[in-house]
């Protein structure tokens, strides 16, 4: 009998990550490419689709061949991609019209004081703050910054969507978008989980260019590459799956990822719930059932050290952050501005704060960048906290799950934090939706730990270190507990 394996796309910002598991849950074989972003004009982040997809293809492809050389086969195909990351492409040629701007990209600010006074209305529909990170604002902005688009748009030639719609139509030659992607357009109604009309008429958005909306565990169409034809049934945000990759639906736990950027999850089970300031969305979907979850998203986290080695005019290989912090103390605060504040502020882009960091070493300065991540997972989980929601843990996975990082966090919220064996929980997310898909349960997995953080912290030192951010916060015109 073949060897049964599941293949996992893991479409990230800095990179994109093949997996191939076997049934037991176990990584048989992994494979990646690193991509670049472009950056044209200050607050614009770009990067190519095509090229994207290329990859995406390649990866399929060297992954076939080993399931091949192994005399296997590939059950089924997932792919979790970056979420707030649109574009415009056509229809027929399914080439892009348009770059695709980032998760990152702000070039559509400018643009929130037009919608301000229906910001209550946008956050009550969809569950997210009115921001130009997301796809509303950026469908706006593009169609000025690329007046061709009008035409196509008016003919029914284009498409605007997700990142992982575009390599949906590349892959199967269909494109539609998953709830848990959907909810980053700004123009996804949660309660009714449809385009809505309200916030379409209200954005100037035409239906004529959006994909219809599909569950995240569906058949979406079947991959033929290298004359192999793999059904692709599950697409879904790489935040959400990084959720559904840990204990999820254990009570008390709280899911922090930290990549490129941070996400802070909380599953809410098949509740809405809305906090301010924080994010309500779904965290999968499969007819007839949906789970939602909230969630608070920090901008900077890896991309934070990335900036400071310009900043600080470090080479790549001699930053190494972790091994600088664990041997660095300091009372300063770095707060990260560059692409705005997200969770659970929402400040447009601003100049960077620094404060008590006056004739600072690199070191310091770099510590209180690390140190500003914690304190943003605090105020997200403070926020998580109001009404009732009781935090007894967290899990924590994603490259800047590192010691003095993890060890800052679990010092500021008093509670353990634990970091997984395998780093990859967004792969593992995928895998257990594909294991549900084919056999109608969630796999058993035991979650071992490479490491697990207890608060060293006195509680009188803890009140210290907040009320110097909350100080450093009324510099960068914030109200501390505000959101």
């Amino acid at each position: 009998m073949k060897k049964r394996y599941f293949l996992i796309i893991d479409q990230g910002t800095s990179g994109t990550k093949s997996f191939i598991f076997n049934e037991e849950g176990e990584v048989c074989f992994s494979e990646k490419f690193k991509h670049f972003l472009n950056r044209p004009k200050p607050l614009y982040v770009e990067c190519d689709a095509q090229k994207i997809a290329d990859v995406v293809n390649l990866l399929i492809t060297s992954a076939i061949n080993w399931a091949n050389e192994k005399k296997g086969i590939i059950l089924s195909l997932g792919l979790a991609v970056q979420r707030s990351t649109f574009l415009f492409w056509d229809k027929k040629s399914i080439q892009p019209l348009t770059p695709a701007l980032s998760w990152q990209d702000n070039r559509a600010h400018h643009l929130i004081d037009k919608f301000n006074e229906h910001k209550k209305l946008v956050y009550k529909k969809t569950g997210i703050p009115l921001s130009g990170h997301f796809g509303a604002l950026k469908y706006a902005h593009l169609i000025k910054e690329y007046p061709e688009l009008k035409k196509k748009i008016k003919s029914g030639e284009a498409f605007f969507g997700p990142l992982s719609s575009y390599l949906n139509h590349v892959l199967t030659g269909i494109a539609v978008v998953d709830h848990s992607i959907a909810g980053r357009s700004q123009l996804f109604s949660l309660d009714s989980l449809n385009w809505d009309k309200t916030l379409c008429e209200l954005f100037n958005v035409d239906f004529l260019c959006l994909p219809p909306l599909v569950p995240t565990l569906k058949y979406f169409g079947k991959v033929n590459i290298d004359k192999s034809d793999i059904p692709l049934l599950c697409i879904i945000g790489d935040q959400q799956s990084s959720l559904i990759g840990q204990d999820f639906s254990s009570p008390g736990m709280v899911s922090i990822n930290l990549g490129t950027s941070g996400s802070v999850q909380y599953c809410t089970g098949d509740k809405k719930i809305f906090k301010n300031g924080l994010l309500s969305n779904l965290l999968w979907s499969s007819n007839p059932k949906h789970y939602f979850l909230l969630e608070g998203t920090i901008n900077a986290c890896n991309s934070l050290f990335y900036w400071l080695e310009d900043y600080l005019n470090i080479p790549h290989k001699k930053m190494k952050w972790d091994e600088r912090c664990i041997k660095t103390k300091t009372d300063g605060i770095l707060i990260p501005n560059f692409t705005g504040i997200a969770s659970p502020y929402w400040v447009q882009p601003k100049e960077l704060v620094s404060y008590k960091l006056n004739n600072a070493t690199n070191n310091e300065i770099i510590r209180a960048g690390m140190e500003s991540i914690g304190f943003f997972v605090h105020d997200i989980i403070q926020t998580l906290k109001k009404d009732g929601l009781e935090i007894a843990s967290a899990q924590s996975a994603g490259g800047g799950a590192r010691k003095p990082l993890l060890q800052f966090i679990s010092d500021l919220l008093d509670v353990p934090v634990k970091r997984p064996k395998l780093k990859d929980k967004t792969a593992l997310g995928v895998f257990r939706l594909l294991f549900k898909k084919q056999f109608g349960e969630f796999p058993e997995i035991t979650h071992s730990f490479q490491e697990k953080y207890f608060p060293k912290m006195t509680s009188k030192q803890r009140k210290v270190k907040l009320e110097i951010w909350g100080k450093a916060l009324t510099v960068a015109g914030i109200k501390p507990g505000k959101n």
